[in-house]
């Protein structure tokens, strides 16, 4: 009954065009049964020269780490790989045809587990150690974990050939290891190498080449698994020069100059709405411009610019300690795991790569702001040293960042940053607002009901916080509960989700954010914005924020109307970081964190009744913060609440201060109004 539910709603969010799209793709994947075990024998005339300049004599030793993570496991990679196992629960997928395995359930084990070691992010790491040291141990671990991938996945057999952003990204990672290898001078230098090469890793380049170009997600799926396929083949095509490769080439360019437009704004917002992404989004299309750009064939000029206003987005939206807001989904998704110390920051990879590429000063500056050197593994393969020169000749800006507003995007950046003469590091109150749609194209899939929801960082540490996702498919009990209304700092009503969840990628009923005013100066920082997601139960919520710098104070109006004919139940939500220690007195309560000396003191509506709630299961969970995929931890959520009549009207008021702790007087009593006055 839960499948055909499902399957219904599904249908509902699919156009006319997408459901004739799919009726094709089901009679060509029918079709495509009978080409299980497909192995192409493939031959190039010329082998391709690298064209990345990896020159490992101008490397800094890189250091070896074999514990590959996979979430919160981690494989050795210097031994066998099963990779068709789940190593969170021990289960195996079945070899059976792909598209017939079942990825959703959780029946077999977590398939986003598998999937993550058979992206073979660790390739790149053995070639370099390999071109390092000349220890021919990594170069046979190479060899022998792509033969080993090769015999356990024939094509079209297994989970490993379900997903195309999965193909897509070992494209990349092969394609980055034979730049590292300089595998066509190695297999002209060594005949059991050429051997490899050409029955084993061709081969396999070509079968995922010819699956890429078959299997597109168009429609409701073309969002970021559409731009990894085009970034995949693109990169292929353009480097391995089989019959079809200026075919496949020529497709996926032109789908890369759309999908750079389509999927951002023009100030380089993505539209998925899920923060963590535009890393991994970014990535596919930083790939993407540097082998235009050696192949001597480059991307456009709107191209280019596009992907400078996604870097530009990126410097602005992290705090002073390269943390992002994590609005959406998150999965810890890498493209590459080039890096020398865990955990990485790959956003400020990107703003170096963006210093290189585009002589900011801004990006520098935000590539530098830690102990870590800007220019790093990743960036040094994809540019090497004439990248590293034309790093080190940008001069970073050593400007204090302010506000930064996008209200047609519906981000909105409240920044205050202080520098006395004696402080080594910057103070900084960060607040991200969201009145942002709730995701991209019909289903949503990776937004999270957050409308009017917002964060606060005090000094890069995590006081007010979106508690993450945690899960996709497996979970769905915890699945539902961090991407509901009720897990963002914003009102919920009668413990309902400002949309409606009809599975757990695929959102109906989208709710229409509007804002409705928004200004910034030096002083001042204001949003008033509402949306109409609670219309089904005739109710409204409409929130105006204004913090005033000069006091690090920001006050919250909530404007919450109930025009029905039954009493509602209002909560306003305070989600606590995973380090956050409460004081409570009456409707104040002191929120601290360990690594800064200032706190926040949050004094909520007089009429609003409150509790703490740390690591809640029942009667649903509650006070919960993931750190990660599959990771999640107590933390303390402040709940407040009251019930609204029929056909009445409120408004709440919250003050929020940012400094020493202090128990601040009462806020300005509540005004409860008829909804028809």
């Amino acid at each position: 009954m839960t499948t055909f539910r499902w399957f219904y709603n599904r249908l509902r969010s699919m156009s006319p065009a997408e459901v004739l799209f799919r009726t094709q793709q089901s009679v060509q994947k029918r079709r495509d049964r009978a080409r299980m075990g497909w192995l192409p024998a493939v031959q190039l005339d010329k082998l391709p020269q690298p064209i990345l300049p990896f020159d490992p004599a101008q490397l800094p030793p890189v250091p070896f780490l074999p514990e590959q993570p996979v979430f919160r496991h981690t494989i050795d990679i210097t031994k066998p790989v099963d990779w068709h196992l789940d190593v969170s629960t021990g289960q195996r997928f079945p070899l059976s045809y792909a598209h017939d395995v079942d990825v959703r359930t959780g029946r077999s084990g977590s398939a986003k587990y598998a999937w993550e070691i058979n992206r073979l992010l660790f390739l790149p790491q053995l070639a370099v150690q390999y071109r390092q040291t000349g220890d021919r141990y990594f170069l046979d671990q190479f060899v022998a974990a792509t033969l080993s991938w090769q015999i356990e996945n024939p094509y079209l057999t297994g989970l490993n050939w379900y997903s195309n952003i999965e193909v897509n990204i070992r494209l990349l990672n092969w394609f980055v290891s034979w730049n590292i290898l300089d595998a066509s001078a190695l297999a002209a230098a060594d005949p059991a190498f050429r051997d490899f090469v050409d029955t084993c890793w061709l081969p396999l380049i070509y079968q995922h080449c010819t699956y890429s170009r078959s299997n597109p997600s168009y429609f409701s799926s073309a969002n970021n698994h559409l731009i990894a396929e085009y970034a995949g083949l693109f990169v292929a095509a353009s480097f391995w020069q089989f019959p079809e490769s200026a075919g496949w080439e020529a497709y996926a360019r032109k789908g890369l100059e759309t999908e750079i437009v389509r999927q951002h704004s023009a100030q380089g917002i993505n539209r998925e709405e899920a923060a963590e992404y535009i890393q991994f989004i970014t990535d596919f299309f930083l790939l993407a411009q540097v082998v235009a750009d050696r192949s001597g064939k480059p991307l456009s000029a709107t191209y280019r610019n596009t992907f400078q206003q996604v870097l530009a987005y990126i410097a602005q939206f992290l705090d002073v300690r390269g943390t992002f807001p994590r609005y959406g989904d998150e999965d810890d998704g890498r493209v590459l795991m080039l890096e020398e110390y865990r955990p990485f920051n790959n956003f400020r990879s990107l703003l170096a790569s963006g210093a290189i590429l585009f002589g900011d000063p801004l990006m520098k500056q935000r590539a530098e702001e830690s102990d870590r050197l800007g220019f790093d593994l990743k960036n040094y393969v994809l540019f090497g040293q004439a990248g590293r020169d034309a790093y080190e000749a940008v001069i970073p800006s050593n400007t204090l960042q302010g506000s930064k507003l996008y209200p047609r995007e519906g981000h909105f950046i409240f920044r205050k940053q202080t520098r006395s003469a004696h402080q080594t590091q910057l103070t900084e109150t960060y607040i991200h607002a969201d009145a942002a749609p709730l995701g991209y194209l019909s289903i949503a899939a990776h937004g999270h009901a957050d409308a009017l929801s917002f964060m606060m960082h005090i000094d890069g540490c995590v006081f007010l916080a979106d508690p993450g996702t945690y899960s996709y498919q497996t979970d769905p009990l915890w699945r539902n509960y961090f991407i509901s209304t009720r897990a963002h700092n914003t009102v919920c009503i009668d413990g309902q989700n400002q949309a409606r969840q009809a599975g757990a990628m695929l959102w109906l009923d989208q709710y229409k954010p509007l804002v409705l005013n928004s200004q910034s100066d030096e002083q001042v920082d204001e949003l008033t914005a509402t949306h109409n997601g609670y219309r089904s139960i005739r109710c409204q919520h409409t929130r105006s924020l204004r913090f005033e710098k000069d006091t690090d104070t920001l006050y919250i109006i909530d404007y919450v109307s109930n025009l029905g004919k039954q009493a509602r139940q209002v909560e306003v939500m305070f989600h606590g970081g995973p380090a956050i220690q409460v004081q409570q007195n009456g409707q104040t309560f002191v929120l601290s964190h360990p690594d800064t000396t200032r706190q926040l003191t949050i004094a909520v509506d007089a009429a609003l009744q409150t509790e703490c709630i740390t690591g809640q299961t029942e009667p649903a969970p509650l006070g919960w913060y993931s750190d990660g995929f599959y990771h999640r931890a107590p933390s303390p959520t402040l709940r407040t609440w009251l019930t609204l009549l029929p056909n009445q009207s409120i408004t709440l008021r919250h003050r929020l201060v940012v400094g020493a702790p202090t128990l601040a007087p009462p806020v300005q009593q509540t005004n409860t109004i008829n909804a028809y006055a």
